[in-house]
């Protein structure tokens, strides 16, 4: 015999579910069998299929070895790099700094080495992630930028981090500010642009416009505030309003201002006058400004991160040079 206690990322879940994910050796048949004939218990009692397990219950089979048997596993993360700039983490988050180039998750071009692979990596080599554990939760991350821009991006270590950050993005309690260069200079100083966007998924490209003239488009509305200016760019903090794809590019490039370095939206002429290769557009600050109950997170509100050396900024005046 065999006993498990049910910790925090297994609690809230079907008995059946925690079988199946936990002992894949096991038949679902024999499962079956062995809950309806009390060789699979829940504190010491007979349990149902639908039994929904609690934290701190203990879960009992009396099951042969083999069904506890472990298949020698290659886990497709350890093929990614070792490369993670860590701006802070705790026992609950990390708050990442994307490099450009940089995937967050794979796609049909790269799935060995991305953001989340490599989240995954360090955390099994630190010994907090446990895949063959059926009691350890996988590490996600709670946002994602584009593989061309760079950033905070935040990944969660446990459910309830990845829970509470989850809706506290949704419910807009978590701020994000972007640093950007622009081509000229936007005629307010401070400004709100709003309109609406429609993606073409075949083009991997947005539209941007004023009314909404498709059903599909989605509203945006981007902040912005010009913090240095000359003849030729603007250095601007950005806030997003809305998340949504593209939106500070191709919303900065509607108003005719695109972003030095962006091959997409941008103006490629320009680009290679400029003699950059990055796009300059960066996720640097996050700001925790929560206004409901976070849980085991509320320790994180009002605090404020910020990635100090943005290559542009520090640069600016010497990019504006050229």
């Amino acid at each position: 015999m065999k006993s498990f206690i049910i910790e925090k990322n297994d609690a809230n879940q079907r008995l059946d579910k925690y079988l199946t994910k936990s002992f894949p050796n096991l038949p679902q048949t024999l499962m079956y069998k062995y809950i309806r004939i009390k060789r699979i218990k829940v504190n010491g009692k007979r349990a149902q299929i639908s039994t929904r397990l609690e934290v701190g219950d203990q879960v009992e089979l009396y099951i042969n070895d083999e069904f506890f048997e472990k298949k020698e596993t290659r886990y497709d993360f350890m093929s990614a790099a070792k490369r993670l700039d860590i701006l802070y983490e705790d026992d609950q988050i990390l708050l990442l700094n994307k490099k450009v180039g940089l995937l967050c998750h794979p796609d049909d071009r790269e799935y060995a080495d991305t953001l989340i692979s490599r989240v995954k990596r360090y955390l099994y080599e630190k010994g907090e992630y446990h895949p063959d554990d059926a009691q350890s939760f996988t590490p996600a991350l709670v946002n994602r930028i584009d593989r061309n821009t760079s950033g905070i991006v935040i990944a969660a270590k446990t459910a309830e981090a990845l829970r509470v950050l989850n809706q506290k993005m949704k419910d807009r309690e978590i701020h994000k500010f972007y640093l950007c260069v622009v081509l000229g200079t936007p005629a307010k100083r401070e400004g709100l642009l709003e309109g609406y966007l429609v993606k073409d998924e075949q083009k991997n490209k947005v539209f941007i416009s004023k009314k909404k003239n498709d059903p599909n488009a989605k509203e945006i509305r981007t902040k912005y505030t010009v913090l240095k200016s000359n003849d030729h760019y603007s250095l601007l903090e950005v806030e997003l309003l809305t998340g949504r794809t593209h939106q500070i590019r191709a919303h900065l490039a509607s108003i005719g201002h695109p972003l030095l370095g962006d091959g997409k939206y941008g103006k490629n002429e320009q680009n290679k006058k400029s003699g950059l290769k990055k796009q300059c557009l960066c996720s640097y600050r996050l700001q925790f400004d929560f206004t409901t109950e976070a849980g085991a997170l509320s320790y994180l509100n009002g605090k404020s991160f910020e990635i100090k050396d943005v290559w542009f900024r520090t640069e600016f005046n010497t990019i504006s040079a050229k």
